[in-house]
């Protein structure tokens, strides 16, 4: 995996346990180097979170009691096949979560909340474009501050192209 030195612990924080719980699957029409760009930013994205939170801590930057006992980073992907028609992917960090005015604007193009110079704004933009529009799939997030942040993929097992063939 290209981001394996991403997982691995640092000065900043213990290494982020990475939990593979992959279901069986059948081979899936899919442009494969689309999708693993997809998989790709979501992971990064989860790794920045997890690094944000935890060098705050390490900092002093976050006091709240509620940050004490913050777990181990932990990211955990999951997959399923659905009704024999589609794939579902999930992964999931147990990073600081993100507020709903942040959520709703996900997937717009420049929207980002890193600083100037770590983040231009269109990974999620490109994901959900490669999702829904080159795949006709779906791509949706469930988070919440405190809670983490859960990206669900569902791709269908042939794409809409070869349905027509």
């Amino acid at each position: 995996m290209i981001l394996q030195h991403r997982l691995k612990a640092s000065a900043e924080r213990p290494a982020i346990e990475l939990v593979k719980e992959y279901g069986e699957l059948p081979l899936v029409e899919c442009y494969t180097g689309q999708l693993n760009q997809v998989f790709m930013n979501i992971m990064a994205n989860a790794i920045d979170a997890i690094d944000e939170v935890m060098s705050k801590k390490i900092r002093g930057i976050d006091n709240r009691p509620e940050s004490a006992n913050y777990p181990l980073p932990k990211i955990q992907i999951h997959t399923e096949l659905i009704n024999g028609e589609k794939v579902a992917i999930q992964i999931a960090d147990n990073g600081p979560g993100m507020p709903e005015k942040v959520r709703q604007r996900l997937f717009e193009p420049f929207f980002t909340t890193k600083p100037v110079g770590k983040g231009m704004g269109l990974g999620l933009s490109i994901s959900y474009q490669i999702v829904v529009d080159k795949h006709g799939g779906q791509l949706s997030c469930i988070s919440a501050p405190g809670e983490g942040t859960k990206f669900m993929i569902e791709i269908p097992l042939r794409t809409a192209l070869s349905k027509v063939l």
